[in-house]
């Protein structure tokens, strides 16, 4: 059982290795004391309890096909290094109607500092190909200056690449819908004002599924602040622009929700590291422009609880695809 191995054994299989460094980018794992521990033992010492879903559904698709796609070519790359592990993991479902439903992009969070696909991503995309849907996860550029905008370029890049390739994965190219945790609910946000799809000339996504997401800057200057660099600095290095021109531009998504599809929003109490106020900010500016929208807030709990499994939100991912299919 992968319960039983440790995590080095799992992410040095010959079969996933080649992703292996995606699974907290830009953290070198095999540094950490846990990095020998079995994944039980993580789970009931670190807290991450649902990473065994996210393998077994690596290790089943990595056996039979092609899943992992660099989004940018060797010239790309070589012109500029961030672009180097920008990616798409492709978890198809085996569900034979996947083809006739969107598939979903999946963007886990990490403050732009990291991609979280161990915990935020391949466990979610294995929940929702359950369900029946085909999942791309995105790793986008974080720990770099401009992240937030930069990573519209990446969101735009994987949708390209996916429209190019839609026979091989066997997706409608037109029909999507985006899914993001914390800083990646903040991309899938900001794709849908005038920053994202209208920019890029692609379609708009079906559904947008915001996961405990950032999305106000106005947020962010009226609460309490502890992080080691000033709001302002933090504005700056991820829009471009100092925090008071951030919370009057597009960058303050609830005054321009607009473009927005579909929205179902789901958070915890508690929240320590992003406000609440973000996610119900978000709800009422969508409810106030007549955008269909699903709020949930867990009584307790706080932030990262990714796909819920045995928390006050289990069974998200669920609910969240039975509010699309209720559109």
């Amino acid at each position: 059982m992968l319960q039983d191995r440790t995590l080095k054994s799992i992410l040095e299989d010959p079969l996933i290795s080649e992703i292996s460094k995606d699974a907290i980018s830009k953290w070198d794992l095999s540094k950490e004391e846990f990095y020998d521990w079995t994944l039980k033992d993580i789970g009931e010492k670190v807290g991450w309890r649902n990473m065994a879903t996210g393998f077994e559904r690596l290790f089943d698709v990595a056996s039979r096909r092609q899943y992992y796609y660099k989004l940018y070519s060797e010239d790309d790359r070589a012109k500029d290094p961030e672009k180097e592990n920008i990616n798409v993991v492709y978890l198809p479902s085996d569900d034979e109607k996947a083809v006739d439903r969107p598939f979903i992009l999946l963007v886990p969070g990490g403050g732009f500092v990291n991609v979280w696909s161990l915990t935020e991503g391949w466990p979610v995309a294995a929940r929702f190909n359950k369900k029946g849907y085909n999942v791309f996860v995105l790793t986008y550029r974080v720990s770099v200056d401009l992240a937030a905008v930069k990573s519209m370029e990446d969101v735009a890049r994987a949708l390209q690449f996916i429209r190019s390739h839609n026979e091989e994965f066997d997706v409608d190219p037109d029909k999507y819908i985006t899914c993001g945790f914390s800083a990646g609910g903040y991309v899938i946000c900001l794709w849908n004002t005038d920053k994202g799809y209208r920019k890029f000339d692609l379609p708009k996504p079906q559904a947008c599924f915001p996961i405990y997401p950032v999305t106000s800057y106005r947020v962010i200057r009226d609460t309490k602040w502890d992080i080691g660099e000033t709001k302002d600095a933090y504005a700056r290095s991820s829009v471009g622009c100092s925090l008071e021109e951030a919370c009057n531009s597009s960058f303050e998504v609830p005054l321009h929700v607009e473009g927005f599809p579909p929205t179902a929003i789901f958070v915890a109490a508690e929240d320590e590291l992003v406000d609440t106020d973000h996610s119900k900010n978000l709800a009422t500016a969508l409810k106030e422009a007549g955008i269909k929208v699903r709020f949930e807030m867990g009584e307790t709990g706080g932030h990262g609880f990714a796909d819920g499994d045995g928390m006050s939100m289990e069974g998200w991912p669920e609910r969240a695809i039975e509010f699309y299919e209720s559109l």
